[in-house]
This record gives structure tokens, sequence and C-alpha cells, in this order.
């Protein structure tokens, strides 16, 4: 199944840290990576602390989306990630934001991930690497960028 990932962190060697999540992600048993974005710089939103550093994984993967999730949870731990409070600054933040084109509503999981397609920084990165994706229920990448583009998101690598 093809799904992708959002990736940031704000505590910490940021960066380093994400680009660890990355090759964790590739070290997975029955999952690939097969595109990632660039890194992104964006300031916290509806969160604080120290600015993000963000990206997106496309991964081809053989998980379901709730053992996906956990793999990514356990990758999150691996990183000494606390939830003290909602939005909380964070070493590792993965999100799963869209698994095929499934719509998934759970007590643990939704996916699309909600509000998305209102955040630059996960449509900077996912419009980087797949600006035609159809976003199920939603429409197309692309149709986003122009509402997220007033959000301070600027590429660093």
């Amino acid at each position: 199944m093809i799904a992708y990932v959002g990736i940031g962190a704000n505590l910490g060697d940021a960066r380093a840290n994400v680009l660890d999540a990355l090759r964790r992600l590739a070290l997975l048993d029955g999952t690939m990576v097969i595109e990632t974005s660039g890194l992104y710089r964006t300031a916290p939103v509806d969160s604080s602390g120290p600015d993000y550093i963000n990206a997106v994984a496309c991964i081809d993967t053989s998980f379901d989306p709730h053992q996906l999730l956990a793999a990514l949870q356990d990758i999150e731990q691996a990183h000494g990630r606390e939830r003290p409070y909602r939005n909380a600054p964070r070493t590792l933040d993965l999100d799963l934001l869209l698994y095929g084109d499934q719509q998934i509503a759970t007590d643990t999981l939704t996916v699309p991930h909600p509000r998305m397609h209102e955040r630059g920084f996960v449509m900077a990165p996912l419009g980087e690497i797949a600006p035609d994706l159809v976003i199920p229920g939603l429409g197309a990448v692309h149709d986003y960028l122009p509402l997220v583009a007033s959000q301070a998101v600027e590429k660093i690598g």
C-alpha cells in the first residue's frame, strides 16, 4: 500500500531527528521509501517552542494502517517523544497522512490526517513530491497549495 508520512521535530537536533526518522522508515520490514521531500523550516502552529523541521515521505508498505501507526509511534519513542499536553514541542512527530485512498476513522487513527490540507508544513513538502495526489474526500494537493501559501514555510534542504 502506498502511504504518506509527515515528519516534524523542533526539540534537540531537529534536522538530525527528521533525517533519522527517514532512515528508520526505510528499515521497517515490508516497507520501502519511494520518495522524500526536501526539508522545510516552519514556525510552530497551535504549538510553541523553536521552529520545526518538516518533511514528507512516500512509502510502499505491507503494514495495515494500525500496524503502520504503531511502527511510527515506536520510531517516535526511540527519539524520546513525550506527550505532556496537546501540540507540545517534540523531538519527533510522525503522522500517517494518507494510506492509499482509504478514509479511516477509529478511536486511534484518522486518515486522511485531520487538517493536513490547512497546514503549510504538510502541504508544501507533500506538494513537492505529489502535487497531483488526490486527498480522499477533499481533492488534489495542488488545489490546496494556494490556500496555505501565506504560512511561513521555508525550504532548507
